[in-house]
Formats: C-alpha cells, sequence, structure tokens
C-alpha cells in the first residue's frame, strides 16, 4: 500500500463526513407547509450537490451515514426528528428517495461528459426518482388519493425545487471541476 493511498482514503471519508454534517444542516433548516405533513428543508440541495461533488459511490456513502445516523436516534432529520418511525412515517419515501436522489445524480455525472446540460438532466432526473418515492409512499402512509397526495408531496415544492436544481447546476458548473481536478492531484 503506496502513502498516497492511505491519504486518498481519508480525504474521501473527510469528505464524506462533510457533506453530511451539510446534509444534517439542512434537515434544521426545515419550514413547515400549512398543507403538507412534509416541510421544506435544504437537505435535498445538499444532496444534490454531495452528488455533483463526490460521485455516486462517496455520495451515497454520506447519505447512508445521515440515515443510519437519523435511524439510531440521533435529531438529524427535519425538525429535529429522528428514530425508526421517521422511516415508516408520512417523510420515510423521502427519506427512502434521498438515496435514489444521490445515487442517479452522482452516476449520470460520473458517466456522462460533464456540461450543465448533463448536470441539469442529472439534478432533475434525481428529483424524479425522489419525487415519485416520496408521493408514493405519503400516498400509501396517509391513505390519500394521487391527487390529495401531489398535492401534499409534491405542487408545493416545485417552486423550491426549482431555485435549488438553479443553483445546483451553477455550483457544479463552478466549484466542482476544480474540486475533482484537486482531488485527481492527490
Amino acid at each position: 500500500m503506496s502513502h498516497q493511498q492511505p491519504t486518498a482514503y481519508l480525504r474521501v471519508t473527510v469528505y464524506c463526513a462533510l457533506f453530511t454534517a451539510l446534509i444534517i444542516i439542512g434537515s434544521y433548516m426545515s419550514f413547515p407547509l400549512p398543507l403538507s405533513p412534509v416541510p421544506i428543508v435544504l437537505a435535498d440541495f445538499f444532496i444534490m450537490v454531495s452528488a455533483l461533488f463526490l460521485g455516486w459511490k462517496s455520495g451515497l456513502m454520506s447519505v447512508i451515514l445521515y440515515l443510519v445516523l437519523g435511524a439510531i436516534g440521533l435529531p438529524v432529520f427535519a425538525g429535529g426528528a429522528s428514530g425508526l418511525a421517521s422511516f415508516f412515517g408520512p417523510t420515510g419515501g423521502f427519506l427512502f428517495g434521498y438515496l435514489l436522489l444521490v445515487a442517479s445524480i452522482g452516476f449520470i455525472t460520473e458517466k456522462m461528459k460533464s456540461s450543465i446540460g448533463v448536470t441539469l438532466i442529472a439534478l432533475l432526473v434525481g428529483n424524479v426518482l425522489l419525487y415519485a418515492a416520496g408521493v408514493t409512499w405519503l400516498k400509501v402512509v396517509l391513505e390519500l388519493s394521487w391527487s390529495g397526495a401531489l398535492a401534499a408531496g409534491l405542487t408545493p415544492f416545485l417552486p423550491g425545487t426549482l431555485i435549488k436544481i438553479i443553483v445546483a447546476v451553477a455550483i457544479g458548473q463552478v466549484l466542482v471541476p476544480p474540486f475533482k481536478a484537486n482531488m485527481k492531484r492527490w
């Protein structure tokens, strides 16, 4: 094992922990909506950004760490929620959907030549998967109609999600290339 290999593993571990911390901070930036059991949070934004910076494997590790911390009882989910019950309540589909969000964005951006279009497509695909999981779960858990589930779990979030995607694309174009270039040098 070369000297650089342990350093590279340590660096990736530190970045995974850093993005997990950012996801937790984003969860605390929670804004309840009057007609929805699902609050607006910034955790999904930081998950999108972690996928762009870390790729699908390390980004997925950050999200898994976040979910494990919440599952064991640390108050890391929206509004300080935690525990296994969070996975079975109204927001559980979104928590599981975070895995789809990070994996799809990271995978698409790793496999395709970097461009604004690829980043935008990856973020859109990731969010479609996130909302598909979240809204479906919401429908089942709360026994809502599809229109009720969409009204509670999708429609109020679209403007914010669009803003998050635009900001993530900008970050992806400005900050990710020098970050990845620096990572390759190590």
